[in-house]
Order: structure tokens, then C-alpha cells, then sequence
């Protein structure tokens, strides 16, 4: 393995800049990295090896006049499948875009390619990002690089698995209901999942245009380093006047956070889907690492995290998939997945007094989980109740998965790391949750426990 797919993205920026690495070594070497793992992960779904290695030469050109494009300035990347890219195929994982070029960069594209950024492909997932495993009837199915025969998790699952595998040095995941931190959680990387509002969808095969759905689906970066976080983040937030439920608020700068001025609590179970011990060992860990830095921690978790089990689902469902249906509709998908028709769109829409009903019970929850979150600064607890399973058999234990969605429910900014690894070698992550706009705070107890706990570690493959 190149020691050049191995540095953070920040290391690498700053390694460009000071001319120690060129643009064309590190796109060079990513794509022989992709070309060495992809075979076995069916991560990148869509390589773009000849015009990434054109910016590559661009990029250094620009860097020998003097002109610095951007904070990822000949810095690689992969973008998940369901973010649009101009001129290169986005399919979205729907059978109907099986052969789609957009015409325009998805917001984010355009501010990480006008940062400097390179794109190197586009990572697999899901059809319409709907489903807690990677695979669909494009592409089939992407492994996870820990061991082969298991699932990266879903959505973002062929981008957290190149990136574990170092195979890019950070992708866009998005997340309607866990779909970057699960798949961060089973491939031992780091993921955020920003404040609702933060980040644009536009050009995103969820977008805005979801009404009373709208604040579930957020975009963000998955990297193994948190300091990569810190970097992109603020490059794809904002105002783009497009994404109308966006608001201007200011970043903080997770540098300037005192661990020892906050205060956390944390619980291991969900009292939905009982942890492994190796999960709520890894909870108590991260737990404890944070009292040592003098943090104030407090086992207590908000009865909505029970109770809202079962809302996300029947919020998604309320119309009897409608929402889908249209998207699959402007795609043109005629075959659609067998999952996403049984999990989405086999449902009986409920009435509309029904629908505003559930409405109501939403933001009385959303609510509640604000009462609570005035005495704390973050939440401390699983990202689901096991580590990554086999291939087939992400909900045959249970509802794993519920420990990430009433985050969603609530909007609020997520961190996973890595703090522990199952007896079979497997990662587990742990999610860091903190109060609505504070990413910063998020950022800097994950920074911390990554620092205590190694984060990501180099997989077998």
C-alpha cells in the first residue's frame, strides 16, 4: 500500500501545497489503489481515471505559477452515486438512470471541485439511498474491506468502504436515516451527519423538494480522519438559493472547544435492540476516555430514543411511498428493486388526519429531545447494536439500525468514530451528538477519542 493513500486528506492538501507530493502522484496512486481493492469491494462504481489524471497535471501547473485553487487543491476524492456529477453517469443505484450524464454539478460537487478537489469516481449505493445494505439492480453489491463477506452498510456503503480501504481519502455520504454513520460504524471510519439545514441537496437524488419529509436528508463527509470532517465540512455548507431549508449560520471552530467545560450523556441501549457487549463496552470506553479529559458524563438516555423507534418508518411510509414512486417516476425506472418496493413503497397511505396527527407527535418529540438537551452538550451511545453482519442479514437480529434515526427525527449533528473492534475483528464505531449547530463540538470530542482509541485502522485488504 502507498503511503501516499494513507495520509489524511489535510496531510495531503498541506503535502501539495509545499510541493513535497504532486497532484499526479496522489491521484496516480489512489487509482492504482482502487485498481488493486475494487475487484474485491465493488465500491467504485464509475471510474473517472483519464480526466482525474488531466486536473492532476492541471493542478500542479497551476501550483508551480503560484495559484493555489483551493484548501483541496490536487486532493482526490470519491462522491457517492446518488450526488450528481456534470458529464460523468449518476445513477443513484434506480435502473432508470442506468445511463443518466447530469448536465450540472449537485451544489456540492461544485464547491469541493472549486476547493481543489479531484474526482476520481463515484461509489455505490443503494436504489434512491433507501436501504441499510449497498447493493442494487445497476451494479450489485459492494463488501465491506474488513472482511469480504460482510456489509459495509447502507447508504453510503461503497464510499465508507474505498475509504476505509484507502482507496480515496474522503467521499460525500448522505444520510435520510443513518446512511453515513452506519456504514462509518461498520467500516471503522468517520462520518458527520450536519445539522438539518446546513448542508445543500440540490442535485441530490433526495432533495429538498420532500415537504413535511424535508429535514430528514442531510449530506456529508466520511473520511478516516476526523480532522478531514473539519476540512470539508465547512466547504459544502451554506446558502446556495436553490436548497430553500438552508440557514446561514456561522461554523465553530472545533479547536477552540474545552473538553473540560462540557457536559454528556450517554446510554448503551435503545431498549429497542439490545447491544452486543462488545458495543456497549465500546460506549463505555469512549465514556470513559471522555471523563479522563474531564468531561462531566452521566448515563441517562431521553425516553423519545424508545418511543421513536418506530416514527421514521411511519413517516417514510405515510403516503404509501408516493414520495419514492415520483422520484422513480422522473428517473424513468421501470425495474425497481425488490427491497425498496417491499421496505418503501408496500405500504397503505394513512389518512390525511392521520398524517397530521403523526405530524403533531413528531414535534413533540423533537420537542422533548430539546428539554433534554439543555443540561448536555453532547450524547454518547451506539450507532447500531452490532457490528457489520453478513451480506443478507442486516435486519434478521432486529432493528439494529434504530440507534441513528431518531437523530434524524431531531435534525441534529452527529459524529461516528471508531473506539473499539468486535472479537472477529470487526469496527465499532460510536456516535457523538451534539446540540443543534454545534458541528464544532461534535467534532472535537470525536477528535479526541479518536486520538485515544487509534480510529481507523488499516484493513486486511
Amino acid at each position: 500500500m502507498d503511503e501516499i493513500t494513507c495520509l489524511s486528506a489535510t496531510a495531503l492538501a498541506q503535502a501539495i501545497r509545499s510541493k513535497d507530493v504532486t497532484a499526479l502522484d496522489a491521484v496516480t496512486a489512489y487509482l492504482g489503489r482502487i485498481e488493486a481493492v475494487n475487484p474485491i469491494l465493488n465500491a467504485v462504481v464509475q471510474l473517472t481515471a483519464d480526466g482525474a489524471l488531466d486536473e492532476a497535471r492541471a493542478a500542479d501547473a497551476a501550483l508551480a505559477r503560484g495559484d493555489v485553487k483551493g484548501p483541496l487543491h490536487g486532493v482526490p476524492m470519491t462522491l457517492k452515486d446518488s450526488i450528481d456529477t456534470a458529464g460523468i453517469v449518476t445513477t443513484a443505484g434506480t435502473t432508470g438512470r442506468r445511463d443518466f450524464i447530469p448536465e450540472k454539478d449537485a451544489t456540492v460537487t461544485a464547491r469541493l471541485r472549486k476547493a481543489g478537489a479531484i474526482l476520481l469516481g463515484k461509489t455505490n449505493t443503494p436504489e434512491l439511498t433507501l436501504y441499510v445494505e449497498t447493493e442494487n439492480l445497476v451494479y450489485g453489491r459492494t463488501s465491506n474491506p474488513y472482511n469480504p463477506d460482510r456489509t459495509p452498510g447502507g447508504s453510503s456503503g461503497g464510499a465508507a468502504a474505498i475509504v476505509a480501504a484507502c482507496g480515496s481519502p474522503f467521499d460525500l455520504g448522505s444520510d435520510t436515516g443513518g446512511s453515513i454513520r452506519q456504514p462509518a460504524h461498520f467500516c471503522g471510519i468517520t462520518g458527520l451527519k450536519p445539522t438539518s439545514g446546513r448542508v445543500p441537496r440540490t442535485g441530490h437524488i433526495i432533495s429538498y423538494e420532500m415537504g413535511a419529509l424535508d429535514s430528514l436528508t442531510q449530506i456529508g463527509p466520511l473520511a478516516r480522519y476526523v480532522e478531514d470532517l473539519a476540512l470539508i465540512f465547512p466547504i459544502i455548507s451554506g446558502v446556495d438559493w436553490h436548497d430553500p431549508a438552508i440557514v446561514p449560520m456561522p461554523i465553530g471552530d472545533p479547536g477552540k472547544v474545552e473538553l473540560v467545560k462540557l457536559a454528556g450523556a450517554y446510554y448503551t441501549d435503545n431498549d429497542s435492540v439490545p447491544p452486543t457487549a462488545e458495543v456497549a463496552a465500546s460506549v463505555r470506553s469512549a465514556v470513559s476516555a471522555l471523563s479522563d479529559a474531564g468531561m462531566t458524563l452521566e448515563e441517562n438516555r431521553p425516553v423519545e430514543v424508545k418511543t421513536g423507534v418506530g416514527m421514521w418508518l411511519k413517516l417514510a411510509t405515510a403516503d404509501g411511498g408516493a414520495w419514492a414512486r415520483r422520484i422513480l417516476e422522473a428517473a424513468g425506472t421501470k425495474e425497481i428493486d425488490p427491497i425498496l418496493e417491499k421496505r418503501i413503497l408496500g405500504h397503505n397511505p394513512i389518512s390525511t388526519p392521520e398524517f397530521t396527527a403523526l405530524l403533531t407527535e413528531w414535534d413533540r418529540l423533537r420537542s422533548a429531545m430539546l428539554g433534554f438537551m439543555e443540561r448536555y452538550d453532547v450524547i454518547i451511545c451506539p450507532v447500531n447494536a452490532f457490528p457489520a453482519m453478513p451480506h443478507g442479514e442486516a435486519m434478521s437480529r432486529g432493528d439494529g439500525y434504530s440507534y441513528t434515526r431518531i437523530y434524524n427525527l431531531t435534525g441534529w449533528p452527529v459524529v461516528v468514530v471508531r473506539c473499539g473492534t468486535s472479537p472477529d475483528g470487526m469496527p465499532i464505531g460510536v456516535q457523538v451528538v451534539s446540540r443543534p449547530w454545534r458541528e464544532d463540538v461534535a467534532l472535537a470530542v470525536a477528535a479526541h477519542l479518536e486520538k485515544v482509541f487509534g480510529g481507523w485502522q488499516r484493513s486486511p485488504i
